[in-house]
């Protein structure tokens, strides 16, 4: 079994979906699971592909007033995947409670906590009732609890999930993260850009191939010289044959 694919992504990104579509498609490469604690900080999330501690990592991105991500940092590959919108997360029983969403102007005056890595602390400070938190949706699902509530925030950027792979991602691997690659991208089992099966299925493959075309020649082999045998067969009883 060849070594597994490993895959880092930050809080609230669920690769369930894709990790279940490889398996299905490729039962013997394993995937590799790891959940970072960085939320936004991208040096620190991608700390681990740098260092070849994993090969491929979902990374979040903030995105400016315009929409636009940060400028794709050096030495890694990057797409983008899905946008994140804003929620903002409040303390039960607050005004913001009674509409079905929020905008900036009904924040004024709000102590507005930093979407960070500490964001446990955060929740628990929103929950005894001092401030506000403007987070991903996911994050807001995920840190749900009793005693806080929590909206859409309309009018503000939000952030963009992307995956990212090292530029110089070993020759090993990198048919794997190709494939990985294209099941994040939707491409069908039936459509892979490249062999559409990991290095280990493939050699099996091809042995079998070579196995199979190798009996197929051998018994070409046998029924030609079958042929001939008749053939000599014929034409001696022929040469024996008396003359009246």
């Amino acid at each position: 079994m060849p070594a597994p694919l490993r895959i880092a992504y930050t809080r609230g990104v669920t690769p369930g979906k894709w990790v279940r579509i490889w398996g299905e498609r490729f039962p013997r490469s394993p995937l590799e699971l790891e959940l970072l604690r960085p939320v936004l900080d991208l040096d620190a999330q991608l700390a681990g592909l740098r260092a070849g501690d994993a090969d491929l990592v979902f990374v979040r991105l903030p995105l400016d007033a315009d929409g636009e991500t940060p400028a794709r940092p050096s030495g890694v590959h990057l797409i983008k995947l899905y946008e994140e919108r804003p929620h903002v997360v409040f303390p039960k029983d607050h005004a913001l409670e009674a509409a079905p969403s929020a905008s900036g102007a009904d924040l004024a005056g709000e102590v507005r906590h930093p979407f960070d890595d500490d964001i446990e602390a955060t929740i628990e400070v929103v929950a005894a009732n001092v401030g506000v938190a403007v987070v991903p949706q996911a994050i807001a699902w995920l840190y749900a609890r009793a005693d806080v509530e929590a909206r859409p925030l309309v009018g503000e950027p939000g952030w963009r999930v992307g995956l990212a792979w090292r530029e110089d991602a070993p020759a090993e691997v990198q048919p794997q993260i190709d494939e990985f690659i294209g099941v994040v991208r939707g491409r069908t089992a039936n459509s892979s850009r490249s062999a559409a099966t990991p290095p280990s299925d493939d050699r099996d493959r091809k042995a079998q191939r070579s196995s199979r075309s190798k009996q197929q020649r051998e018994a070409s082999a046998r029924q030609r010289e079958q042929r001939e045998q008749e053939r000599s067969t014929r034409a001696g009883r022929s040469r024996r044959r008396p003359t009246r």
